[in-house]
């Protein structure tokens, strides 16, 4: 209820229907990497969390056209995106510190570089090299080769730094009060998200296809689909909240001076472009 200048929102059971589906679904994951039998409940897991989130979103949404949000509320939001996207830019800085790791540590040791270069007796033939296509370990095998930057991995570069374009100026526009072009360009952006997923795809393809790049092609595989592939997860989590925020824009629930939702999703966007370009230039290309 609202009182004074301080909301105090009603009970939620989402919080701990959300903590139980996101348990359910990690557990299934494990279930499925280390047994083979995890499927179902990854699956049930994954449906439960969209199920939470659907449901609680529209309780924000109603709760906000009621107009029971102050300016108290709005900070909060505000502050609670933030944390949010910074606890996201630690999440990636451990996996790029993993790639750092391992480039600039782990395999100029194995090669007998540096104080720990007595590593190299595991191995003693073993040369250093990025990409690894030789890791040291003859039972594991590395990629043929490996993926142009100059192609696919431009491809989707060009289309996530359009993608952050059309949504400033959708955001512009509903800043000015013109829907419309507001509504059109979001779409265009909601359409560029769903082709760097469609892109990604093929490129995953082509990686198992033919390229012999896997998850199990050692330590370069392993890091090459633990980050663009949790990254193509991000962009399909963003694609799908700008999709919800094309949605209320067309229901009116956006007013010039009020729109936070659309821009926290902005907010999200934009970040998930930065840490594309950051996996290009030192995944693809370096």
């Amino acid at each position: 209820m609202s009182g004074g200048s301080y909301y105090v929102p009603a009970t939620s059971k989402w919080p701990i229907l959300g903590s139980l589906a996101l348990g359910g679904m990690m557990l299934g994951a494990g279930l499925q990497m280390v047994h083979g039998w995890g499927a179902p409940l990854l699956g049930l897991g994954v449906a439960a969390i969209l199920a939470v989130m659907a449901l609680w979103f529209r309780d924000v949404v109603r709760e906000s056209l009621q107009g029971l949000y102050d300016a108290q509320m709005d900070r909060s939001f505000r502050w609670g995106m933030g944390w949010f996207i910074f606890s996201e830019v630690m999440f990636f800085a451990a996996f790029f510190g993993a790639l750092f790791y391992v480039r600039t540590f782990a395999l100029p040791w194995l090669d007998g570089e540096g104080a720990k270069g007595v590593a190299a007796l595991l191995w003693p033939d073993f040369t250093a090299s990025w990409p690894l296509l030789n890791p040291p370990d003859a039972s594991v095998s590395g990629p043929h080769e490996v993926l142009s930057p100059w192609q696919l991995p431009l491809v989707n570069t060009l289309i996530l730094v359009t993608s952050s374009l059309t949504l400033t100026i959708a955001h512009e526009a509903l800043k000015e009060g013109y829907r419309r072009t507001c509504r059109n360009w979001l779409a265009g952006t909601v359409f560029l998200g769903a082709c760097f997923i469609l892109v990604q795809g093929f490129e995953y393809y082509e990686a198992y296809a033919h390229y012999g790049l896997t998850l199990d092609a050692g330590i370069y595989g392993s890091l090459f689909f633990l980050l663009t592939g949790f990254h193509g997860m991000h962009v399909t989590v963003g694609a799908i909240i700008l999709a919800v925020m094309l949605v209320r824009i067309q229901r009116d629930h956006f007013s010039g001076d009020d729109h936070f939702g659309f821009e926290a999703a902005a907010w999200y966007w934009h970040f998930v472009d930065v840490v594309w370009v950051g996996l290009f230039l030192f995944v693809y290309v370096f």
